[in-house]
């Protein structure tokens, strides 16, 4: 389906949401260079994962299903990839390329990275910068800064590198690195990140330690011991229920078994700020990450103002937040957002541009945007440009705007949301 219509109307019942993509992804990866077979339960089949499982394939990698539905990652060990015989296509997946520059740069032999025209825009410098200062050999399009990126296999040495911003992928990346870079790499971090790889890392014996804003990482002295690892559902695809149990009148909506790792949570504490009915229920630990369910209720929201760190802890978030902020009583700012021009789209252009046609009150900033409400929504004729956060915020707009909304190019959603359409539909929600 490419083309979805909905009218408004409330959400109720208890739900499951997918799993965790940022997890899933850093599952297959690490999973490849352990020393046996990683069992992965309930991983993500989505465009962007099933990206991921295709290259390790194509790197000598065994994955088989069990009955059950759980991945059996076939590690090669740290040193055990194999030269891909044909060019690595990443596709849409930014998180794929950017991980797989650091897994590669140190790797014995050559590859070739591509992908989409959409990713073919999208910056890859912050990545193959750092690593070259570690010894890598990467040449591509724009003194290598975009793919397609060629990557000529070379001794690695350690580093002490300041991330200019926070950043998951770039830190991941060079932790990635650092398995085969000789002597001990440091990375400082300006504010929080997503810490998946880290924590993974670690459970897999890896020599890696946090202290305050630095983490150290270097090579282990002998193999990385095999994932036992169940992904929970993904708070990045929860946004958009948490949203709509926020915003639409009457709704009553329990997510269950959802990922609350604290350098996720950001448009959790957001909503909580806003005065949104949110509890977190059944809280718990699995595979080392925090786990627990989340409870919505409709109610009135007021403005509130985002910046600084808590940006980098919710910046997928922003567009659907961007919906959450025309229900909400006042105004409400984001600021020290300029990352969102640079993911699937312009973020910040495409959400004013198409909020815009439902009548939003929103105005564009360089870094973000400020949105005055609560403003009633109409509904319209909307376009996702090709990415999958923006056509799921839209179809929650439709949701709360008068009379139908149609979005369109909505099939996107199922690179990280597979079942998006469905899982509303069984919630309550009208949808053609």
């Amino acid at each position: 389906m490419d083309q979805i219509h909905l009218s408004p109307g409330p959400l109720r019942g208890e739900t499951l949401v997918p799993a965790d993509k940022s997890i899933t992804h850093r599952a297959l990866l690490l999973g490849a260079i352990a020393d046996g077979v990683s069992r992965v339960r309930n991983p993500l089949r989505s465009g962007d994962t099933l990206t991921t499982l295709d290259i390790i394939r194509k790197l000598g990698v065994d994955v088989t299903e069990t009955d059950a539905g759980e991945w059996l990652v076939h590690g090669r060990g740290l040193h055990g990839l194999q030269e891909p015989e044909d060019v690595l296509d990443c596709r849409n997946s930014g998180t794929t390329a950017r991980l797989l520059l650091g897994l590669l740069a140190g790797q014995p032999f050559f590859s070739a990275l591509a992908g989409s025209p959409q990713l073919r825009k999208r910056p890859m410098g912050r990545v193959t910068e750092p690593l070259r200062q570690m010894g890598a050999q990467i040449v591509g399009r724009d003194e290598g800064r975009l793919l397609p990126l060629a990557v000529i296999g070379s001794p690695l040495h350690n580093i002490e590198y300041h991330l200019p911003v926070a950043s998951a992928q770039v830190k991941s990346a060079l932790l990635l690195a650092s398995l085969y870079a000789w002597g001990l790499t440091v990375i400082k971090e300006p504010g929080p990140a997503r810490d998946h790889t880290e924590r993974m890392l670690g459970s897999m014996g890896a020599p890696i330690t946090r202290k305050g804003p630095y983490i150290t990482s270097e090579q282990p002295e002998g193999e990385l011991t095999p994932l036992d690892i169940t992904v929970p559902g993904d708070l990045s695809s929860a946004a958009f229920l948490l949203a709509a149990g926020a915003i639409l009148p009457g709704s009553d909506i329990r997510i269950r078994a959802v990922g609350i790792n604290p350098t996720r949570r950001g448009l959790l504490d957001a909503l909580i700020a806003m005065g949104a009915d949110v509890t977190l229920e059944n809280g718990r630990e699995s595979g080392g990450e925090p786990v627990g369910d989340l409870h919505i209720r409709y109610a009135q929201l007021r403005g509130i103002t985002i910046g600084g760190d808590q940006i980098v802890t919710m910046i997928d978030e922003l567009p659907i937040f961007a919906v959450i902020a025309t229900q909400a009583r006042g105004e409400t700012i984001v600021r020290d957002a300029g990352e969102l021009r640079v993911k699937e789209t312009d973020r910040i252009a495409t959400t004013v541009t198409e909020l815009r046609k439902l009548g939003a009150d929103i105005e564009e900033r360089p870094d973000g945007f400020v949105v005055h409400g609560p403003t009633p929504l109409k509904g319209a004729r909307v376009w996702s440009h090709g990415d999958h956060r923006l056509a799921m915020a839209l179809a929650i707009a439709g949701l709360v705007a008068e009379n139908a909304t149609v979005v369109e190019e909505s099939a996107c959603a199922a690179d990280s949301f597979p079942g998006f359409v469905e899982t509303l539909q069984r919630l309550g929600a009208r949808i053609d």
